[in-house]
């Protein structure tokens, strides 16, 4: 049984952006293997639709509309999951966009907005989750999603490149610091996925065998939650401040996201 691998077996987990996409993948998987999940979209109809599935699993669910952008609702998001699920020992955070500019088009604005959701966001998450952790006395594990424009150069979406080089510094700061409680910090870079926002395409599925990624094909939003399952799991008991690469070999063969 799979819940005997991954040892998660009514482990509580909170998944933020869970609505879709690869939220909606780590959701479903999470709860395949045992774990009860409280899903959180700005979109409330979106969280209540995932935490429908969930349910017929025959797990606990939640569903919480919230923006993680609003500082102040972060605390309050992380309370009212522990208080519907009966307790919390998992954080994945699947928060980020990113928006097409050149360097020298980016705006002060743009520049904010990129960090606020894909950095600044998660730090404050994280803190919210750990304290929530280190008050009770238990351990847990945090993921988040960062992204190859994080690792290699990134250009037409500097900020964004910047904001998610950011948050790999951070989750490494992140373990060490919360290392003494059993806290884990890991996060997942995918390179580029299906998802409801960047959909597959004949134009797209072309570009891609011909492009820079060695398996010649998009990830799916499954294998994301596949990467994120296993550093939840005890399978990754032993790892922490670690970023894990999801690209088909992309960034092994070292080409820029999106070369000029």
């Amino acid at each position: 049984m799979l819940n005997d691998i991954f040892k998660l077996d009514g482990k509580c987990a909170l998944v933020v952006g869970g609505g879709q996409g690869m939220g909606a993948s780590t959701a479903l998987l999470l709860a395949s293997v045992g774990c009860n999940v409280a899903v959180v979209d700005v979109v409330e109809e979106r969280a209540k639709d995932v935490a429908t599935k969930i349910a017929a699993l025959g797990r606990t669910s939640a569903a919480l509309q919230g923006d993680i952008l609003k500082i102040s609702d972060t605390a309050a998001l992380v309370q009212e999951a522990e208080r519907k699920l009966g307790g919390l020992d998992i954080l994945v955070s699947i928060v980020g966009q990113a928006r097409w500019a050149s360097v020298l088009e980016v705006t002060p604005d743009l520049w904010d907005i990129e960090h606020d959701q894909n950095l600044r966001s998660f730090f404050f998450l994280g803190q919210a989750f750990a304290r929530h952790l280190v008050d009770q006395g238990q351990p847990g594990a945090i993921t988040c999603i960062t992204s190859v424009s994080g690792v290699n150069s990134s250009p037409r979406h500097a900020p964004y490149g910047a904001a998610k080089a950011g948050l790999i510094q951070l989750v490494k700061t992140m373990a060490v610091e919360f290392a003494k409680y059993d806290i884990r910090v890991n996060s997942v870079a995918p390179g580029s996925i299906i998802t409801p926002r960047l959909p597959e395409t004949e134009e797209t599925d072309r570009t891609t065998r011909k492009g820079p990624i060695p398996m010649k094909r998009r990830g799916t939003t499954d294998e994301i939650a596949k990467a994120i399952l296993f550093l939840s799991s005890d399978l990754a008991s032993y790892v922490t401040g670690h970023t894990l690469l999801v690209d088909g070999g992309w960034m092994a063969a070292n080409i820029s996201v999106r070369p000029d």
